[in-house]
């Protein structure tokens, strides 16, 4: 089993107890020691403090275990950007009204505000002269992202 695997495996019960998804691991070796990255998302967006609290359990966890030996290792954690694929319904759900660039399997590329997330479908609001709704079945999105928005129209300031 792989360093990021084992890694995976011992602290994803404590992220899914705090509420939280384990997204993603990362380890490098520069040098001597490790950098450990641990992307963490929950149904909301996480802040600095509820980070700083799931830090301290990953750290907890990765110190009791014999997974690291005596190697040195820095443990980074945060929450995804912006800039991360969607990829799973959640991460839909979790951007309901934002607006998202879909690239289909077939080359369309569709632009609009998700509107609602279903079970094998997401429906976007697709602005233009008349907007409409377009329904995007999972199965043919090849990648999907949130296009950042500075000034969003209806937003307070």
């Amino acid at each position: 089993m792989s360093l990021v695997q084992s890694i995976t495996d011992a602290v994803t019960p404590v992220v899914e107890s705090a509420g939280y998804f384990l997204e993603d691991v990362h380890v490098v070796s520069p040098g001597n020691r490790r950098v450990i990255t641990v992307v963490v998302d929950g149904t909301l967006n996480l802040n600095l403090d509820e980070v700083t609290v799931i830090t301290k359990a990953i750290s907890a966890i990765l110190d009791e275990s014999a997974l690291l030996g005596e190697t040195p290792f820095t443990l980074e954690v945060s929450s995804p950007g912006v800039d991360r694929p969607l990829t799973l319904k959640r991460h839909w759900q979790k951007n309901v009204s934002r607006l998202v660039r879909s690239v289909m399997v077939n080359g369309e590329v569709v632009t609009g505000r998700v509107d609602a997330v279903h079970d094998e479908s997401v429906c976007v609001i697709v602005e233009g002269k008349v907007s409409h709704k377009v329904e995007l079945p999972f199965v043919e999105i090849k990648r999907a992202q949130v296009e950042i928005e500075f000034n969003r129209k209806g937003d307070e300031l």
